[in-house]
């Protein structure tokens, strides 16, 4: 890794690379530090502070909800859209043949993609006016010039960030937008370590327990992160032999290659997804002033849904809301399964190997394949929402043990993770690519 980055700054063209994501970086910390007018800033956070389940989108946005800067809504959009553009792609034929169409679809794709993510943009900017409308937390009111001035104040700074994870993917390192996404959790960390370290060094008297506290948040951290690098690179290969053919005066094939199935086939979209889909009632319900002690029957499920309210060990009242614990690892497998079975279809690869004369040692061309591939990728699918599932309930236990509350979590550091060592891949490839092209002027 840090051989990678030292060659990275050896060689000009990736310098100016890294130079111009580190400037587009840097606009996006400051875009999230320019407040919004219209908006009494110091009601809103005093409201956020006191309100649990919305730290995640905190998180996501890198502090820039909290302070309601133009950046507030940040790239959640593009992600929604993008989201929403895969899952249209199995319903529309047009758009499935746009995304099997190489570049010129998949650049048709990105343009629905801007147009949909303005589009949630709008709608989002008018939600929150709508709710700090009725929260009195606008300067001078409903009036017409605050709605104007804040919709496209929320909306422009959603597009700039998309167009700038666009520029970073062309004329920086690559990956933008997951790029923003990054800076945005690791924002929020320093203050999310010295809030454990507070809690866990400084305050206990004792220096055995000041040790022990220190060691502890070093032992889970580097096995939540040692964890997700495992289930990022595991893999397994499915070996695949191609027949010898005669073309022309020569015989070609017999050559042997294999199918990676990365364990983790969904990356961190199935979580993404679940805690959601989770957080959206405990969301809309806290913006409406209704609290688990207010609440009845219904809304008291809703808070079920929160994970600010799991694993509490100090009284039962509490802990009843772990049961949505189950529900958070049910919704896991089942996105886990789904997400993977629109991005990897075993018939296709089967019918495909089937054309090019491959096949598996010991299992027949066709159905045979499509099901041996199936079998398998069910395995580790399961074995990757496992590995899903323990990332992602570790802080949440530890913090409900605990009862230190931090913005990041597993969810967090499998992004995090999984976004640094795909851009060391990228500059990787880089390095490669200029060696040949050396090699070749050479």
């Amino acid at each position: 890794m840090l051989d990678t980055v030292k060659n990275a700054f050896k060689v000009k063209e990736i310098r100016n690379k890294l130079f111009f994501t580190f400037v587009a970086l840097l606009v996006v910390r400051l875009g999230c530090a320019l407040p919004v007018p219209g908006i009494r800033h110091d009601l809103f956070q005093g409201w956020l502070a006191s309100k649990d389940g919305l730290g995640f989108l905190d998180t996501l946005t890198g502090g820039s909800f909290s302070q309601l800067s133009i950046f507030a809504l940040n790239i959640s959009p593009y992600i929604t859209a993008s989201i929403i553009m895969q899952l249209l792609t199995i319903v529309f034929p047009k758009l499935e043949e746009l995304q099997k169409d190489g570049a010129s679809g998949q650049k048709k794709i990105a343009e629905y993609s801007r147009y949909l993510t303005i589009a949630l943009a709008v709608i989002e900017s008018i939600a929150l006016v709508i709710g700090f409308s009725n929260s009195s937390y606008l300067d001078g009111g409903m009036k017409f010039s605050n709605i104007v001035i804040i919709t496209l104040s929320f909306t422009a700074g959603s597009a700039f960030l998309m167009w700038l994870g666009e520029q970073i993917t062309e004329k920086g390192i690559g990956n933008g937008i997951s790029i923003i996404l990054l800076i945005n959790i690791v924002a929020s960390m320093p203050n999310d370590f010295h809030n454990l370290i507070q809690k866990f060094v400084i305050n206990p008297t004792a220096v055995v327990n000041k040790v022990l506290g220190a060691i502890g948040i070093v032992v889970v951290v580097v096995a939540i992160v040692v964890l997700v690098i495992l289930l990022q690179d595991a893999q397994r290969k499915i070996p695949v032999q191609y027949a010898q053919k005669v073309q022309g005066r020569k015989m070609v094939g017999g050559r042997g290659s294999f199918i990676p199935l990365k364990v983790n086939t969904a990356n961190v979209i199935p979580v993404i997804f679940a805690m959601s889909l989770l957080q959206t009632p405990v969301i809309i319900m806290s913006f409406m002033g209704i609290t688990p002690a207010r609440a009845h029957f219904w809304p008291k499920v809703a808070y079920l849904l929160s994970s600010q309210y799991w694993f509490n060990f100090s009284s039962w009242g509490e802990f009843k809301y772990t049961l949505g614990a189950l529900i958070y690892i049910a919704l896991l497998v089942v996105f886990a399964y789904f997400y993977t079975s629109i991005t990897f279809n075993p018939m296709e690869v089967a019918n495909n190997m089937k054309k090019q004369g491959g096949f598996i040692p010991g299992i027949r061309p066709g159905r045979p394949t499509t099901e041996f591939l199936t079998r398998i990728l069910n395995y580790i699918i399961f074995i990757g929402a496992v590995g899903l599932i323990i990332v992602s309930l570790v802080p949440i236990v530890l913090a409900g043990a605990t009862g230190v509350r931090v913005s990041f979590g597993g969810t967090s550091i499998i992004i995090v993770v999984s976004v640094i060592l795909e851009t060391l891949k990228q500059i990787d490839s880089m390095l490669l690519v200029r060696q040949y092209k050396g090699f070749l002027n050479d």
